[in-house]
């Protein structure tokens, strides 16, 4: 693209944001960016948008000095009354000093500006990703794109292209076309990519800036491959002919620079039939890099490769640790489908990608996954039923600005201290949050709402002796401390958010040890008036695979299979009747519907004008695998939850 080209399609690119903001009431002059430049000061010279046609200067120069980091993606921006000059060393950095451009529009007295400052930006790291697993659940094009839409706007700049599963090969295939036939797969059958369909997704990434890895995931979770071309085991000798056949056409797709990466798994080879023949991964390997010259990634823990010095590692779970000498990719704390939103949104700012606070040469940054394991009645459940876009605007941040401060897992799981420096650090950040859910995803599933304001005590846990129904004085009246059983219990916090996990199920540091017992959580809330209002409420976040995972799934009429409880005011908040009551736990073919609090309608509850006492039973049984609850007022706004206006919350007894 030459200089006149990059030039006018920089004022196209602003027109439209002067389009996008002309009918937006006021904003603040400060406007929310994310991903944080590294760089940033506020000027009092917003540059008004009316007159724009000669003083918008991109131009690609030599260097940036300030830049530190991935210099080939950073940009420099300079917004002043009488001009806006954007620079960078290449296209790709005048496209990221766009994204943030457009973020700083906002209106004022009925005219549009951009807010006066001035930015040096780089990226922490190099790779900045996110990942959808088509190959369980199929997903349209429109709906991938307006995902790498949101991808692009958040300066992310990796789409992970997971199209093979055990349910469904679904990437065609002209050498064997059996592999894409509905016999072979067993959900949305024959539902697949065509070639045509590859080639314009990998364009549309292309000129977002995002490279699209395609992964075949092989040996394991290969059930439709096997079904389809009739292989019994893995190590059969027919198999390695058949994939270096299928790699061979898919890098036909498209050219080396535009898809350097290639990934085949190799994660998650449970059964003797998944087991490959001793050459099936090194001749792969060959392939891939030796004869196509493109980089070759595999999961880790995943299968070990003989001769293998080169390949890059996808690290994911507890044991996935970097192999020696090798770069590698993080994905070990960000899986969405294992994600409550209110919970997850904290994890994900404060995971520390790749445990440091930027990349180096084998540090290349992280992907964050949405594994939808389970079937879904339709696409758009998997957007529905995940955090995917506060996750994606949230993992922006994290991999882009970098998490500074060295803290370990202590704050994957609950908030740092209130008023502590991380705390206000977090609680900017999900300000502007919100603000970005409110102007840039009106009627978009995004699962978020304002949580660093509410606060619980807890007390407990009470021994019940297994009985979950078992009964305490904590029921009958609110006071500081309890003798039962010759056992002295008081309140413990103020703990903040709106989900708290009082232990956590992965084993990240919370606020309790792992005991069985009855706890209870109290907070009160304060209305302007008396009104009607939702809440969103809940005792587990059933994660969207493995079934109903710790289940079984509650019987109407309950919360949870532990028996809780919530009180209103004295009241019982009556828990809903379920759409698939009493599911087992091994369940993942029968697709969720209202299982978790933010993709069903939320709880109608009554708030009186002033103090209103909210009080929480949480049984906890041995085999519970989440120990954790959510309640948090909400309200719909044109398909979008919001916070209810003018509430406020304290833990202390009214």
């Amino acid at each position: 693209m030459d200089k006149k080209q990059t030039y006018y399609s920089f004022l196209a690119a602003l027109v439209a944001v002067g389009m996008l903001f002309s009918c937006r009431t006021e904003k603040p002059v400060h406007p929310a960016l994310i991903p944080m430049p590294q760089q940033l000061v506020w000027s009092a010279q917003p540059f008004d948008l009316a007159d724009s046609s000669t003083r918008f200067v991109p131009r690609i120069v030599e260097a940036i000095p300030q830049v530190q980091l991935n210099s080939n993606e950073a940009y420099r921006l300079q917004v002043s009354a009488d001009s806006v000059v954007l620079e960078a060393t290449s296209e790709t950095g005048l496209f990221y000093g766009l994204q943030t451009v457009k973020e700083l529009a906002f209106r004022k007295h009925g005219k549009r500006y951009l807010a006066g400052c001035s930015i040096v930006d780089w990226p922490a790291f190099a790779m900045r990703g996110f990942m959808q697993d088509v190959g369980r659940n199929f997903q349209s094009l429109e709906m991938l794109k307006e995902q790498i839409d949101v991808l692009a706007a958040y300066k992310l700049n990796v789409f992970h292209f997971h199209v093979t599963e055990n349910p469904g090969w679904r990437l065609e295939s002209k050498i064997y076309p059996q592999l894409n036939a509905a016999e072979s797969m067993t959900r949305q059958k024959g539902k697949y990519y065509s070639q045509k369909d590859f080639k314009e997704l990998v364009a549309y990434c292309h000129e977002r800036k995002i490279t699209l890895i395609p992964e075949f995931d092989i040996p394991g979770h290969s059930a439709a491959f096997r079904n389809a071309m009739g292989f019994d085991t893995m190590s059969d000798p027919r198999v390695q002919p058949v994939l270096i056949d299928l790699v061979d056409e898919l890098c036909t797709l498209a050219p080396a620079d535009v898809m350097p990466y290639i990934h085949l798994g190799t994660d998650e080879v449970w059964h003797s039939y998944e087991k490959p023949s001793p050459t099936l991964l090194s001749a792969l390997l060959e392939r891939v890099t030796q004869h196509h010259g493109r980089e070759l990634i595999v999961w880790r823990p995943g299968q070990h490769i003989e001769g293998d010095s080169v390949s890059i590692t996808q690290l994911w779970s507890s044991g996935g640790h970097p192999k020696p000498g090798h770069r590698y990719i993080d994905c070990r704390l960000n899986y969405l489908n294992h994600l409550d939103p209110l919970a997850g949104i904290p994890q994900l700012y404060f995971e520390r990608i790749n445990g440091a606070a930027h990349g180096d040469s084998l540090r290349l940054g992280g992907i964050l996954c949405c594994w939808n394991d389970n079937n879904i009645n339709e696409e758009n459940d998997i957007l529905t039923q995940n955090p995917v876009y506060p996750g994606i605007v949230t993992y922006s941040e994290t991999s882009w600005t970098g998490q500074k401060t060295h803290f370990g897992e202590t704050y994957l799981a609950k908030l740092p201290e209130k008023g502590s420096e991380l705390y206000n650090e977090f609680s900017d950040f999900e300000d502007r949050l919100i603000e970005h859910r409110d102007k840039y995803f009106a009627g978009k599933p995004f699962p978020y709402l304002k949580q660093t304001n509410m606060e619980w005590k807890v007390l407990g846990p009470i021994a019940n002796g297994g009985d979950v129904d078992a009964t305490f004085p904590v029921e009958d009246t609110l006071q500081e401390t309890y003798q039962i059983d010759t056992v002295g219990y008081v309140w413990q916090g103020p703990f903040v958010g709106g989900t708290i996990h009082l232990n956590h199920f992965f084993g990240y540091p919370s606020y309790f040890p792992k005991q069985e017992g009855t706890y209870y959580a109290r907070t009160q809330i304060w209305s302007p008036k008396e009104q009607t209002v939702g809440a969103w409420i809940s005792f587990h976040d059933w994660s969207r695979s493995g079934g109903r995972r710790g289940g079984p799934f509650p019987q109407s009429g309950e919360w949870h299979n532990t028996h809780p409880k919530v009180w209103l005011n004295g009241e019982l908040v009556a828990a809903p009747n379920w759409d698939h009551p009493g599911l087992a736990s091994n369940s993942e073919e029968i697709p969720f519907t209202d299982e978790n609090y933010f993709f069903r309608k939320p709880e109608p509850i009554q708030l009186k004008k002033g103090w209103n006492e909210v009080l929480l039973k949480i049984p906890v049984k041995k085999e519970t695998w989440k120990r954790m609850f959510t309640f948090v007022p909400v309200r719909e706004e044109n398909g979008t939850m919001k916070e209810v206006e003018g509430l406020k919350f304290s833990a202390e007894i009214k």
